[in-house]
């Protein structure tokens, strides 16, 4: 019994370094081609989602309760300033502007006979005192019976497209009630956020980071023709997520955009010196990148690396890596952390030549 355990024990231990030695020689003779991280001046763009926002977006409502007598305009029409798009009844406020006017001309009658009448001393000045504030009194009240009046009339305060008008004609309408919208839309901002290290490298290296145009990337991947302008940073960065709004304005003369679109903010961002690799030598594991470095025992050790920014088939690295390490190229689907490889060399240079790389 024990000859048979000890003859299944060799066969096995004979099995495993048979395999262990097949595995070796399938690792040696295969090669991978392996490079460095080169450095070099260049320009990357960076997407950042954004909010599309009319340059003035106000709500329309009424300063009167009363029936919505007539409706001047329709959903999506472009009104001018000071055009009339909405009337509620006025019958109320008519009458009583006429009653004001009425008590106006009353009280007009009484200052005169109380002048006339203390020219000869038949009355104190004190009553001509009392029928002068009368008058005035009643003269306040019509202008105030005006002002209401002219709140049955609502009239576009600048020139915009109506959004959609939810009250239909003969609708009661209460004070302060929704009648509209209005968008102007002749320019829009774009509003995104940024984190607090790109927002440090933005503002300390103003001399650096190229021209402040930038262009927005529309929900249908198309890019917008015309160029914004980054405008204004808010003042505060949010204590929740870390980030500052940036604000930047788009001229919209054919009037494409609206308010409540989405976007991508694309940015160009010009780097020197930076240190670059190609996309194909690395893989991810849970939203993290990865390369595998080899060192001078030929042994592959999976580094984790910073991704600053992105170009066609290339990384910008922020760090992980060096530019003297030896990075692998082909194989990173093959190899796992802690092989021992066979690798053929290849420069940076002959590497990126056959990449789309664009370099200043």
């Amino acid at each position: 019994m024990k000859r048979i355990v000890l003859f299944i024990g060799f066969t096995a231990l004979l099995c495993n370094l048979s395999c262990n030695q097949k595995k070796e020689t399938r690792e040696e003779d295969e090669k991978y081609t392996v490079t460095n991280p080169v450095r070099i001046d260049t320009s990357f763009t960076k997407e950042y989602v954004t909010q599309i926002r009319s340059i003035r977006n106000i709500e329309l409502r009424a300063q009167e309760k009363g029936f919505l007598q007539n409706i001047y305009v329709d959903e999506g029409q472009f009104v001018q300033t000071g055009q009339l798009l909405f009337r509620i009844m006025p019958k109320i406020y008519e009458a009583e502007l006429l009653k004001a006017q009425s008590e106006a001309k009353a009280a007009e009658i009484e200052l005169q006979n109380a002048k006339t009448l203390a020219d000869k001393n038949v009355v104190s000045k004190n009553e001509q005192a009392m029928a002068q504030a009368k008058l005035e009194q009643a003269r306040a009240e019509v202008a105030l019976a005006k002002l209401h009046l002219s709140f049955t009339e609502i009239r576009a305060p600048f020139s915009g497209t109506i959004d959609r008008i939810p009250k239909k004609l003969g609708s009661l309408i209460d004070e302060g009630e929704l009648l509209t919208s209005l968008s102007d839309n002749s320019k829009m901002y774009a509003y995104f956020n940024v984190s607090e290290p790109e927002y440090l490298e933005y503002e300390t290296n103003k001399n650096t980071r190229g021209s402040s145009t930038i262009n927005l990337r529309l929900a249908n991947n198309e890019i917008f023709k015309h160029k914004g302008k980054i405008e204004v940073i808010e003042s505060e960065f949010d204590n929740e997520t870390g980030n500052i709004a940036f604000r930047a304005s788009f001229p919209n003369s054919e009037k494409l955009l609206r308010n409540g679109q989405t976007g991508k903010v694309v940015m160009t961002v010009p780097v020197k010196n930076t240190l670059i690799i190609p996309q194909k030598a690395t893989y991810e594991i849970q939203d993290k990148k990865y390369v595998f470095v080899v060192d001078k025992n030929k042994v592959a050790k999976s580094i984790e690396i910073k991704i600053k920014g992105e170009l066609p088939d290339l990384y910008v690295i922020q760090s992980g890596i060096e530019e003297s390490d030896k990075i692998l190229l082909e194989g990173v689907q093959k190899v796992n952390d802690g092989d021992k490889i066979n690798y053929v060399y290849q420069k940076p240079l002959d590497v990126l030549a056959h990449l789309k790389l664009k370099a200043e």
